[in-house]
This record gives structure tokens, C-alpha cells and sequence, in this order.
């Protein structure tokens, strides 16, 4: 049998039940489909995990200063050198000591036997651009400026957690809290932290309101880079920070997280890639299931076919064509709404949609091996058939 005699045979048989050979032609189609949107779907995401991974975590940096008998490391201003070098983001220098922890803080000077007015938090100093510093925001009020570090004024910036401590709901009337026995007025809630989540819990005060507490002196300092620029701040901060003694500062920059994210994006592959291939199983069965019927169903013209001189091969040829065509369009039709999805997806949650092209040319002839393995047992029952039994 020529060739182009046989695909006319195949395609003459596709078409002689259109209705069937379509809900068969689906089951290949959702398989595709299935496999292209979670492959697609799962290099987008881990796409994004990995950019967010980056952005908060290899960009932040800690420099811990240590206590010094005579003038301190890292003066307060020093923030400013720091945060002109290129690739710093953000900067905050923090002062926080043992006696400035587990401190009395209560919301009123009402002693009440009765309940528990007081918490044990810890209060530290830092600069004012500790929000930006520790990646969180200011929930309700504002975050102290230099005039309140200039004058000294006993104002004070509290966590959401703390605040919910001490109930303080409302800032409008000006609440006060009490360190031990001094006031100090409330003027922020900050909360949202990604960053020091520490914070949530604590009390901020000015570096020249909290000296009473012996905060007087520098212990860490937060540093927030660009993508990229981690490893140059590392080596730059400790100079900027401290001209002098720089050698005696510790920075803790983060770790190269290549393998951390590239075994994350790995583990979400493998398992999409197990989802998509199950649905790709689900649709070859049901090619075998409908091609099987559709050998039973033909019988007669099986052995009329033989008992013209069709060999066993021919038989064999023309089913496992026609299921390999089945695979073929439902391959097409699938790798094609795959990619669709993929990018509507992506787009509905403003992603950058990442898709392989070897992976839409490569559906196409899956779905066609698929087609052609699960025919293959149907075309050989069909191709052992003898032709007077047939007949009969």
C-alpha cells in the first residue's frame, strides 16, 4: 500500500465518525493542555519566587558593632556616609542594650490590682529611617524626624503587636506610654515588617530620649541594597561606617542563594511536571479505550479489507496511523490553549511569562507518540484478525 494511500485511509477513518474521533481527539487535548499550562505555569512561578527570594533576602545587609571602652565604633550620623554609597537603599543605625530589655511599659499611671496594665518590652534606639530599614511602614501616625532627635523630645514610635499590648488603638489624642516612670508621647504604630520583625514588639525611642536607658551607643546597623550590590556594600560599609576601625566591625551579608532557589524552582517543576504527566496518561487511555472499541466495532471491513489482499501490515498501519493522527491533532490543539492559558495567567496576575519554546514544538509530537502507543495493542488485535472469522 502506497503511503499516500494509507493516510487517506487513516484520515477517511477519522472522518467517518467525526463525533467520536472528536471527544477522543480531547482526551489528548486536555492532556496537552494540562502539561503545557503547569510546565508554563510552574517556570513562571518559580520565575517569581526566585525574584522575590532575591529581593528580600539577598539584599539585606547587618553590621554589628561592638561595645568599645572609650569612643564608640560607629557614630549616629554615620548613616549618612553610609547611604551615599551607590547601591544603598536604605539605612538605619540601632542602639538596643541588656538594661533596655523586658523595661516596664504601661499606657496609663493607674495602678489597678486587678489587672495587667503593665508589659515587659524591649525599647531601643535608632535613626529615622528605620521604617524603610526594616521594610515595613507606619500603620498609623509618624516616625520621629531630626528635630525630635535635635530637641530631645520624649516621643516614642511603638510596634503593632505592642500596641495592641498596651491598647493603644488611636493616636489622635496624643496617647502617652511610661517606661518605668517617665512618659514618653506615642506619635506612630509601624507594622508590616519583613524585615527585624522583632520590631512588632518593641518601643522606639530617639537616640537622645533613650540614653536613660543606656542606649547610648550603636550596636547594629540595617542596610538595604539594590539586586546585585550585597557583596559591594559588605566590603564598603564597615569603612563608611567606621574609617578607622573598620576591621572591628562584623558584617553579615547574605549567602549566594543560586542553589536555594534553583532546588525550590526544581521541586516546584518535578511536580508539575508529575500533574501534567498524569493527565497526559488519563488521555492515552482514552485513545486505546476508544481506538479498541473502534476495532471491534470495524471488524467486517477488516475482513473484507484482508480478504482483498490487505496484509497484516496494512491493517496494523492504518489503526496506528489513525490513533497517531488523533494524538497529532489533539497535540496541536492542546500545546496551542496551553500557551494561551500560560500568558493570560500571567497576565491576569501581572507576571512575566516564562515558556519554553522547545516545550509548544515538542507537544505537538507527544501528543503524536502518545496517539501511536496507545494504538499499538488495537492495531495488532485488529492485524491479527484472520480474515474468514472476520467475515463471519
Amino acid at each position: 500500500m502506497h503511503v499516500r494511500d494509507l493516510i487517506g485511509e487513516a484520515v477517511a477513518g477519522m472522518l467517518a465518525r467525526p463525533v467520536r474521533s472528536a471527544l477522543t481527539t480531547l482526551g489528548t487535548v486536555l492532556g496537552i493542555t494540562t502539561l503545557v499550562v503547569t510546565l508554563g505555569v510552574a517556570a513562571t512561578a518559580g520565575n517569581q519566587i526566585v525574584g522575590r527570594f532575591d529581593a528580600l533576602v539577598a539584599t539585606a545587609i547587618t553590621v554589628e558593632v561592638p561595645e568599645s571602652e572609650h569612643t564608640p565604633l560607629v557614630e549616629w550620623d554615620a548613616i549618612d556616609r553610609l547611604t551615599r554609597l551607590r547601591g544603598v537603599e536604605s539605612a538605619a543605625a540601632v542602639a538596643e542594650s541588656k538594661d533596655s530589655t523586658n523595661l516596664s511599659v504601661r499606657s496609663n499611671d493607674i495602678v489597678d490590682p486587678t489587672r495587667v496594665t503593665t508589659q515587659s518590652l524591649t525599647v531601643l534606639s535608632a535613626t529615622t529611617g528605620l521604617p524603610q530599614a526594616a521594610r515595613g511602614r507606619m500603620v498609623q501616625g509618624r516616625f520621629y524626624d531630626t528635630g525630635h532627635i535635635r530637641r530631645g523630645d520624649r516621643v516614642a514610635v511603638i510596634g503593632d503587636q505592642a500596641a495592641r499590648a498596651l491598647g493603644v488603638t488611636r493616636l489622635d489624642r496624643s496617647p502617652a506610654i511610661f517606661i518605668g516612670k517617665h512618659a514618653y508621647t506615642v506619635i506612630g504604630i509601624m507594622g508590616d515588617l519583613r524585615r527585624e520583625r522583632d520590631l512588632s514588639t518593641a518601643v522606639i525611642v530617639p537616640p537622645t530620649a533613650g540614653r536613660q536607658f543606656g542606649l547610648r551607643d550603636v550596636t547594629r546597623v540595617l542596610v538595604n541594597t539594590t539586586l546585585g550590590a550585597a557583596d559591594l556594600i559588605a566590603g564598603q560599609a564597615p569603612a563608611a561606617l567606621s574609617p578607622g576601625n573598620g576591621d572591628m566591625l562584623h558584617v553579615v551579608a547574605p549567602t549566594s542563594p543560586t542553589r536555594a532557589r534553583d532546588q525550590a524552582q526544581d521541586d516546584v517543576n518535578a511536580l508539575f511536571l508529575i500533574l501534567g504527566l498524569v493527565s497526559l496518561v488519563v488521555g492515552a487511555v482514552g485513545i486505546a479505550n476508544v481506538t479498541l472499541v473502534t476495532v471491534m466495532e470495524r471488524v467486517p471491513e477488516i475482513g473484507l479489507r484482508r480478504s482483498l489482499g490487505a496484509a497484516r501490515r496494512h491493517i496494523a498501519a492504518q489503526f496506528l496511523l489513525e490513533s497517531t493522527l488523533i494524538g497529532l491533532t489533539g497535540g496541536v490543539i492542546g500545546a496551542s490553549l496551553g500557551v494561551v492559558t500560560v500568558v493570560a495567567v500571567s497576565a491576569a496576575q501581572q507576571w512575566t511569562p516564562l515558556l519554553d519554546v522547545r516545550l509548544a514544538i515538542a507537544a505537538p509530537i507527544a501528543g503524536a507518540v502518545v496517539g501511536l502507543l496507545a494504538g499499538l495493542y488495537p492495531a495488532l488485535r485488529a492485524a491479527r484478525m484472520e480474515p474468514v472469522d472476520a467475515l463471519r
